[in-house]
């Protein structure tokens, strides 16, 4: 969880630790965190996930006229927001000239007393836990929930791209790393990316947030200061075998709900080559 808005730095973090694996993969894009390609993994059957085609980030919230400019270059025709009506409201994109198609897709019902946004919901969840709650922590409770609730806009998310000449397409929520990590991470898996590739793309964020040394606060869509807490690739985890123990596979999981057999080999067709 989520949001971008008015960070400011953790005092408490330790000194800054060499990039992880892979952080040559993040795009340099003035205003857009969190910015990269998802494809460029080899799928099971021996294909590989297209380049060029889906991309994932944070919001275009703070893009700026420099960052439009760099952005264009990636032909962008389609830009998927999985963020709340009411974060839109606080922190619309911002286009600069781009021509998209903008689409919203909210990853979350509203939740009561709380937020759409997992990363302010899973705050207000921590202050009131029960001590004798089993439960790890607030984050652990939103991806668990995020299982039981994300299918049928993850569904509709991938309607959206393969619908005709959505491609190039971005995925997006508030920084790009839970709602986004999930709704990827299931597009990839039944794709037949592996999960190691999987858990390690979604591992990055903390790279492309600043969250490599610990929690950076931010002020949510509420005008609370809270902390935007690093990627922990057991939360992954914990979501993909609660959706495998329902549904077998991510391909199942997407079936269940509403998916038809075409349409996933349609995203198939557009995203896999040489398979």
């Amino acid at each position: 969880m989520e949001t971008t808005e008015q960070q400011t730095p953790d005092h408490h973090q330790q000194p800054p630790t060499s990039p992880p694996p892979g952080a040559d993969r993040l795009i340099d894009v003035p205003g857009v965190r969190n910015l990269r390609d998802a494809g460029g993994f080899g799928t099971a059957d021996g294909g590989r996930i297209r380049l060029g085609l889906l991309y994932r980030s944070a919001s275009l919230c703070e893009l700026s006229p420099d960052g439009a400019g760099r952005l264009a270059a990636l032909g962008l025709r389609t830009v998927v927001d999985l963020r709340s009506a009411e974060e839109l409201v606080h922190w619309p994109n911002q286009r600069h000239g781009l021509d998209f198609e903008l689409v919203s897709l909210p990853t979350l019902p509203p939740l009561e007393g709380s937020s759409a946004n997992p990363e302010t919901a899973a705050d207000v969840s921590e202050r009131h836990r029960q001590p004798e709650d089993p439960q790890e922590d607030g984050m652990t409770g939103m991806y668990s929930y995020m299982a039981d609730t994300a299918g049928p806009p993850i569904v509709a998310c991938i309607r959206q791209l393969t619908a005709p000449g959505a491609l190039p397409a971005l995925v997006h929520c508030a920084v790009g790393k839970d709602r986004t990590g999930v709704t990827i991470a299931v597009i990839l898996s039944a794709l037949g990316v592996a999960d190691a590739d999987i858990t390690a793309d979604f591992a990055l964020s903390n790279a492309g947030l600043g969250l490599l040394n610990g929690p950076v606060y931010y002020v949510d869509e509420h005008g609370v200061e809270r902390p935007s807490r690093p990627v922990r690739t057991e939360l992954l985890a914990l979501f993909l075998r609660k959706v495998h123990a329902r549904h077998g596979t991510t391909a199942g999981f997407l079936r269940h709900h509403g998916l038809h057999v075409e349409e996933l080999a349609r995203l198939r067709e557009l995203l896999v080559q040489g398979a």
